[in-house]
């Protein structure tokens, strides 16, 4: 077939589609003065390297886009992380934010709920409410949802180990509200195996972890199929210190072990792979970040028709949120931050991303204020409304140096995920520390030049200025963890202990018998059992991990 037979099949099929089911937000797209803006900007020969390698946006391999149109159809979701203190308080913060304009919530955990302990746990002295908001039960759940109708928000939420219980309170909530369970969209991170070398949040060990994200899989298919069953996280390990090459190559390796995984307990691939979603880093070097995107989302379509033998063009397309770089964010100086924040924004919508979180100019002092937020809000906004680069699909195509870059990420992060393969797979590369070795080292590279000079951040190790003001930051109340405490007390005192008992003892002989555990764990949460309790039942059966 000729290329120009490819491209008018593209028109008549992807893109007429997609017009039919998301027409275009505007009849023109028009620079002032009145010159027409090409919904897609094409080379004057389309010989076989273009078919091959670029292709058409929604169409195999996707280095183009995973939308034919993109964002001339619709924007991405512009979602805000936030959650602090109690669900009440974070409550107040989504609501605020809707009212601002975001598009989708981002639910940020605190450290105790992260790694399944309940407010009360000695293990929680000190953390309650610190880094993102409480959930002891489904009473917390329920606050911190009050008054948002779940059918019509997109809700993404950052939890990993236990995310199978944070999941099933979002479900019980959601029916609570009288949504059901398949008429919920969001995401779960769900990607516990980047935990074991980049963030440390993991509970258990590898292999029963990804008995969990399997069971989650497999009852979401068919009860919540329009959910995603995880996000497969590059953004922490590109935190931790990776380069972009091997923020690709593990973050894949780690999709990869996930297909395997479900695909060897009787999954089909094209039943469960199009709720497959990523996250990824949006770091400094725009050129770069934006080559990035386009090669892991043509890697990955190559990954999922070869390796896979995927039949579904959903199944190989690669959809992913991007937040902002927090590494990147300076305590000196924290205005600059603003420009930061706007030029990784910019390279992840240059980059193709269906999800965007920008951060706030004062994360690296405390949780950011509303005045910041709104800004790093407004960031997105004048992005998507107002200097035009949502206007055509991929701009960068066909640059030279963004092609060489595209292809240069894409080749090194093929050879590390064959060292990989060849090492016995990613739980062989966690147990033998390959893969946190190599975060370790580009992490420590990379710092040596910024405490060499060789690398500059402004305001930190060149042109500093003294600084008199300190800037207002969110304080959160220290109290907060004796009212939590003391909530999930009342809720302890008010249920029915022993249907709670009945539950636990249930999803142990479940958890016992290798059965999926997605209906006990709903049937503990609907009884109000708490998430220490649960998670501690599993952590008799499955033990927990030690580095």
């Amino acid at each position: 077939m000729s290329n120009q037979k490819k491209f008018n099949d593209w028109q008549e099929n992807e893109l007429a589609f997609s017009l039919n089911r998301f027409p275009e937000r505007k009849e023109e797209f028009d620079l002032h003065g009145g010159a027409e803006v090409p919904r897609l900007a094409l080379p004057d020969k389309m010989d076989d390297n273009y078919a091959e390698h670029l292709g058409f946006p929604g169409q195999y391999p996707f280095t183009r886009g995973v939308q034919p149109t993109m964002y001339r159809g619709r924007f991405w979701t512009m979602r805000q992380y936030a959650g602090f203190s109690s669900a009440a308080e974070s409550n107040k913060r989504y609501r605020y934010l809707l009212d601002q304009g975001t598009t989708g919530l981002s639910v940020a955990f605190d450290l105790p709920t992260q790694i399944g302990y309940d407010s009360d746990d000695a293990m929680s002295l000190g953390e309650v409410g610190k880094v993102g908001v409480a959930i002891d039960t489904l009473a917390d759940m329920e606050t911190l949802f009050a008054d948002i109708p779940l059918g019509k928000i997109s809700t993404s939420m950052t939890i990993n180990s236990p995310a199978i219980v944070l999941l099933a309170m979002y479900i019980v909530v959601a029916e609570k509200q009288g949504v059901p369970a398949d008429k919920l969209r969001g995401t779960i991170q769900n990607d516990v195996l980047k935990e074991y070398v980049a963030r440390g949040t993991y509970i258990f060990p590898p292999r029963p972890s990804l008995g969990l994200i399997t069971d989650i899989f497999q009852w979401c298919s068919t009860n919540a199929p329009l959910f995603n069953t995880i996000s497969i996280s590059g953004y922490h390990i590109r935190e931790a210190g990776s380069t972009a090459a091997q923020e690709v190559a593990f973050t894949l390796a780690n999709g990869i072990t996930y297909v395997q995984t479900a695909l060897d307990a009787g999954l089909e691939i094209d039943h469960f792979a199009r709720r497959l979603a990523f996250f990824f880093n949006a770091s400094s070097n725009l050129l770069e970040e934006v080559a990035k995107f386009r090669a892991a989302r043509r890697l990955w379509a190559r990954i999922m028709k070869n390796r896979f033998e995927a039949q579904q063009p959903a199944s190989m397309m690669m959809r992913f949120h991007t937040q902002t770089a927090g590494s990147s964010l300076a305590a000196q100086q924290i205005d600059n931050n603003i420009v930061r924040v706007t030029l990784q924004a910019l390279s992840a919508v240059l980059g193709g991303t269906q999800s965007l979180h920008t951060n706030s100019r004062d994360e690296a002092l405390s949780l950011p204020t509303e005045d910041s937020v709104r800004t790093a809000l407004r960031t997105q906004q004048i992005i998507a409304h107002e200097i035009g680069v949502a206007d055509t699909v991929d701009p960068f195509a066909g640059s030279y140096y963004m092609e060489q870059l595209t292809d240069a990420i894409e080749l090194a992060s093929e050879e590390l995920i064959a060292k990989i393969d060849d090492s016995g797979g990613v739980v062989s590369c966690i147990e033998n520390g390959f893969i946190k070795s190599q975060i370790e080292q580009s992490a420590y590279d990379y710092q040596k030049e910024i405490e060499s000079g060789e690398r500059v951040i402004v305001g930190v190790n060149k042109f500093q200025i003294e600084e008199q003001e300190k800037p207002e930051l969110l304080q959160v109340d220290p109290r907060i963890e004796e009212s939590q405490v003391a909530g999930l007390q009342d809720v302890r005192a008010q249920r029915d202990q022993g249907k709670v008992d009945r539950r636990l003892k249930a999803l142990k002989q479940a958890a016992d018998a290798g059965e999926n555990l997605m209906n006990p764990i709903l049937d503990a949460v609907r009884a109000y059992g708490s998430l220490g309790e649960i998670c501690s039942v599993l952590r008799s059966v499955f033990g927990e991990y030690r580095d």
